[in-house]
């Protein structure tokens, strides 16, 4: 990998060139989560991805709840980021609603498809869904507040 900007790095080679993963400092929360891939799908849109491990499941074998929010939570900074945005990466989130809405499975990699909706001089407004494949996982609806430019 080469090409680093900011929290992204972007791939070169193998399955993900093309795609900027995720570059956070390592001994973070998302170190639990795993490298995620993001881009790029238009304006106001982003998809980022992310390879389910077993150490991501449950007890009866799916993937958490617990770890599909915090991989919605991540999403949102990682596709802003992607949107051209990357100075919200370090953004804060002032709420995240979630709606599960599918077992998800350990081994098959999660989509999140992000849209930003509305922006305002400190908030922004977002929704996405985690996919795997053509399967619906989970919904999300947040607010973030804005980076403040340094004076």
């Amino acid at each position: 990998m080469d090409g680093e900007t900011g929290f992204f790095t972007l791939v070169t080679d193998g399955a993900w060139a093309g795609w900027q993963a995720w570059n956070d400092p390592a001994g973070t929360f998302l170190d639990f989560l795993g490298v995620s891939y993001a881009r790029g799908d238009g304006p106001g849109r982003a998809i980022v991805m992310l390879e389910s491990r077993s150490d991501h499941a449950n007890r009866i074998g799916g993937l958490h709840g617990g770890m599909l929010a915090s991989f919605a939570d991540h999403a949102l900074f990682a596709g802003l980021a992607a949107m051209g945005r990357p100075e919200q990466a370090s953004a804060v989130t002032v709420d995240l609603s979630m709606q599960y809405c599918g077992a998800g499975r350990v081994g098959p990699v999660l989509q999140a498809n992000v849209e930003l909706l509305r922006e305002t001089g400190r908030l922004m407004f977002l929704r996405l869904t985690i996919v795997q494949g053509d399967e619906l996982v989970a919904a999300a609806a947040a607010t973030v507040r804005k980076v403040t430019p340094r004076r």
